[in-house]
């Protein structure tokens, strides 16, 4: 016991030590940076995006001042399936030092002249309803929007609700007037750290805001020093952009600094409390205990009915009680009979179980804030890797249940599970791409990231499959508690709500109502240009819905043997992912009420996408429901006695 004693406190000595040395750990890529005064910021842009048409384009695609050298910065596979085209600015910032108003391009007197092209662009993007995005110190700007809440008169007048957009609208338009933001008032927040007394003073970088502003050119006075007089806020006209003619106009900006208390750390928590999310984490906390309380009442039904069954079936007093059998015992000489298309369906399986252990360790690894936002790219980076090296996984179970349905030819199987879901993403993604690049869009992934995804496809996850089923086809099949009779049985006529497509829209009901707050999230960052960061409440909710498919499935093939139908493969997979069949319908819903897409190109964008999650979704609830239903089946069938 003394030994144990001094085990457990060496333990916990070590675990004290690692949490001391953890105060240092960063993140790669995501340490802070400190800046003396004086030290250049410098500003990058990132991109143009708009939710109206869903095609990011890169900062220089518009006639926009550009440095003597443009420099793009390398980047992550996420960064690029993203959009991101990283880019140099020729803005000159220096840390804590204020610029009244300063010409960007670099000739002061001379303005710069837009061709009829160039305007004809400016004035479509603004129609567009595009946004410029730009960071500093990898910390994305953001424009403050202030207004009044609903609240009572007297407080109205106290204060003002502050909300952020993500970067800042390219232009606005009067009527059918197109004007242009042509001058950025930069305002940057920094957090003096604590220094000695005779070391000089470090500054971090905690907040990036823009006020845009339209001034028209010849409100704004430059001098050949580069800087610039700004009009009287109530004098100024704006700078409107011609698509008819050619324009001059003036590109400038003003920084100004202010010290904060927010610590680097908490830098990130103004982007992330973007919009009041109060309510929906109620609506969260109200679809747990919903579903708790259906997955209680539906486990206490099936565990009652089912023991009165196997009761019923075990009982040997009376002889002809057992000749007239009846309910689901009557199939158990076919429940177990191998169905139309094993190989497909324990490949659609493979994909399933190769989707789960991406999804479950991506969504893990998030919570524990190892992919936040700051570090671009890294969730959509680690989800393709994982999918890739899950591949061994897939290939395991897929191979196991091939053998255990009397399939034969492994090695088709192998190929087909490692082909037949990637080929249809990476074809549908190949069909859009081509529409992308159509448009000149940064959303196009280029060429040689195409070949390298390819690569990995083939060099990674093909070889990972092959691997895993080989194993999996000579591990010993699924051990089936009764034999197959040799001559299968007939199925009487079903009622009409036995049907498939009432058991899909019976069966996706309690999974989507689990999660259908947390799909509104998701879209909103997908579509929307949001940060998605509730990763501790999307893992509370994929285990629910790993819960309620589970049942749900359990339920379906129950009531499908006790109707002595046993071509139950094929349907409990179907019927499982009948919640896809519900992100479908909502995803529709979204479009029409949410999004302000009316053009070909962005709608075929959005509802291709949407088609790879439906199916992706469906992989994914099918084979959790599937798996349970697969284990009850076995389980109930070992609890009978079966002469």
């Amino acid at each position: 016991f003394s030994l144990f004693q001094g085990r457990l406190r060496y333990m916990l000595f070590l675990l004290l030590l690692l949490l001391h040395s953890t105060d240092s750990f960063y993140v790669p890529g995501v340490a802070p940076i400190n800046f003396h005064r004086n030290d250049p910021v410098e500003i990058k842009a990132v991109k143009l995006t708009s939710s109206r048409t869903q095609l990011p384009y890169e900062y220089y695609s518009l006639p926009f001042c550009q440095p003597t050298k443009i420099t793009y910065k390398a980047e992550n596979l996420g960064e690029v399936l993203r959009g991101d085209r990283i880019v140099n600015t020729p803005f000159q910032v220096s840390m804590n030092v204020e610029k009244k108003c300063e010409v960007l391009c670099n000739f002061p007197n001379k303005p710069v002249t837009l061709t009829v092209e160039q305007s004809k662009l400016i004035a479509e993007r603004i129609r567009e309803d595009y946004y410029v995005h730009l960071i500093a110190d990898n910390l994305p700007v953001a424009t403050r929007l202030e207004f009044y809440s609903n609240r009572e008169e007297e407080e109205k007048k106290k204060e003002k609700d502050v909300q952020f957009e993500h970067g800042y609208r390219l232009g606005f338009m009067d009527g059918n007037k197109f004007y242009l933001h042509n001058h950025l008032s930069f305002i940057l927040y920094y957090h003096r750290e604590d220094v000695e007394e005779n070391q000089e003073p470090t500054y971090r970088v905690v907040r990036f805001e823009v006020i845009p502003q339209s001034i028209k050119l010849e409100d704004l006075k430059a001098d050949e020093k580069s800087m610039c007089t700004l009009p009287e806020a109530t004098g100024s006209a704006p700078q409107e952009i011609d698509p008819s003619k050619e324009n001059q106009l003036l590109f400038t900006y003003s920084v100004h600094w202010e010290e904060s208390d927010i610590k680097w750390a908490s830098r990130w928590d103004t982007y992330l409390t973007m919009s009041d999310v109060q309510i929906h984490w109620f609506s969260i906390i109200n679809s747990v205990v919903v579903v708790f309380f259906l997955s209680g009442i539906l486990s206490m039904i099936i565990i009652r009915t089912l023991r009165k069954d196997i009761a019923n079936y075990n009982k040997e007093d009376d002889i002809e009680d057992t000749m007239e059998e009846s309910g689901w015992k009557l199939v158990h000489g076919d429940v177990f009979r191998p169905p139309q298309y094993p190989m497909i369906l324990s490949s659609l399986l493979g994909s399933g179980i190769q989707l789960f252990c991406m999804i479950l360790i991506v969504i893990f690894v998030a919570m524990l804030g190892m992919l936040s936002p700051s570090s671009r790219g890294a969730l959509m980076t680690t989800a393709c890797f994982l999918f890739m090296f899950m591949g061994v996984f897939g290939g395991f179970f897929a191979g196991r249940l091939y053998r255990t349905l009397k399939g034969h030819r492994w090695k088709k199987g192998a190929f087909c599970t490692a082909t037949l879901y990637p080929g249809v993403v990476f074809g549908i993604c190949f069909v859009l791409n081509c529409f992308i690049w159509g448009k000149h869009s940064s959303g196009a992934v280029p060429f040689p990231t195409m070949v390298a995804l390819l690569c990995m496809w083939f060099g990674i996850s093909l070889p990972l499959v092959y691997l895993g089923y080989y194993f999996g086809f000579r591990k010993q099949p699924y051990d089936n508690p009764v034999r197959t009779n040799q001559i299968p049985r007939q199925i009487p006529e079903q009622r009409w709500y036995m049907n498939k497509f009432v058991g899909i829209l019976m069966a996706g009901i309690l999974p989507f109502g689990a999660m259908f707050i947390e799909l509104f999230f998701i879209f909103s960052a997908i579509w929307e240009n949001q940060f998605y960061y509730l990763f501790g409440f999307l893992f509370l909710v994929f285990i629910i819905l790993v819960v309620s498919c589970s049942q749900i499935s359990i339920v379906m093939v129950y009531f499908q043997l006790c109707a002595e139908d046993y071509r139950w493969w094929w349907r409990t997979f179907l019927v499982s992912g009948g919640s896809a069949f519900y992100v479908l319908i909502y995803a529709i819903f979204y479009f029409v009420n949410k999004l302000d897409i009316v053009e070909f190109i962005p709608s075929l964008l959005y509802f291709g996408y949407t088609a790879l999650m439906v199916l992706s979704f469906w992989l994914l609830t099918g084979t959790i429901g599937f798996y349970a239903a697969y284990m009850f089946v076995r389980k109930i069938y070992a609890a009978v006695k079966i002469d």
